[in-house]
């Protein structure tokens, strides 16, 4: 696949996707890198963007540029965004009371603290990222229950035998501190994303080091 039909591959799923408006988006591609330029009136359809353009087959890179924009000609404050954060939090019952903590600077939020399990930890920057007025996100929180390492091992690899688009036996898995290694060859993006899903899912895993190769 040359970089043109790449390109309209990516203009094409873009479109596609319903939650997002892909008017003011520009695609750029290059030896099967894409460059997104354009803007976004909120930090989650940025986002969407992204993992739409991450599942088309034949990317290999990805640089993002895109900007956060609102149509409001008000600016949300730093203090008024970290208020409803918080708030938002509070109201989701898979999150921890008390275990997030939250820091907003020119439209930037930081989330820190601790939780048991990743999808408490995607659940509160899922909590910032329709706010108006964020800009973006870094999620430092962290991940704190302990495990042995050769069960989350086990665990994994059992989780992608099962699993109907990965072959398993092509895969390396390894487990140090909490943290899985993931090696190996695959034959498209969308089948690396199913093997790091797997490895996240396991409780306990803190990082994921993706190595894995695409062929």
């Amino acid at each position: 696949m040359n970089d043109a039909e790449l390109r309209q591959h990516v203009i094409d799923a873009l479109e596609f996707e319903p939650m997002i408006d892909a008017a003011n988006i520009g695609v750029i591609v290059d030896r099967n890198v894409v460059t997104l330029t354009g803007h976004v009136p909120n930090y989650a359809q940025k986002s969407i963007i992204e993992s739409v353009v991450w599942k088309v087959k034949g990317v290999k890179g990805l640089a993002e540029e895109i900007e956060v924009r609102s149509g409001n000609q008000l600016r949300t404050t730093d203090e008024e965004i970290a208020k409803r954060i918080i708030n938002t939090i509070q109201w989701n019952t898979v999150i921890p009371d008390d275990a997030i903590h939250v820091r907003v600077e020119h439209g930037w939020v930081t989330l820190s603290g601790e939780v048991e399990w990743r999808y408490q930890r995607e659940a509160a920057q899922n909590a910032a990222a329709t706010l108006h007025g964020v800009k973006g996100i870094s999620n430092l929180i962290e991940i704190a229950p302990n495990v042995i390492a050769a069960d989350v091992k086990q665990k994994i690899e059992n989780a992608l035998k099962r699993h109907a688009d990965v072959d398993a036996q092509a895969i390396r898995v390894e487990v140090h501190d909490n943290t899985v290694t993931l090696e190996g060859d695959v034959n498209a993006w969308r089948e690396r994303s199913e093997i790091e899903r797997a490895a996240w899912a396991v409780p306990g895993v803190k990082a994921v080091v993706d190595r894995i190769n695409i062929t």
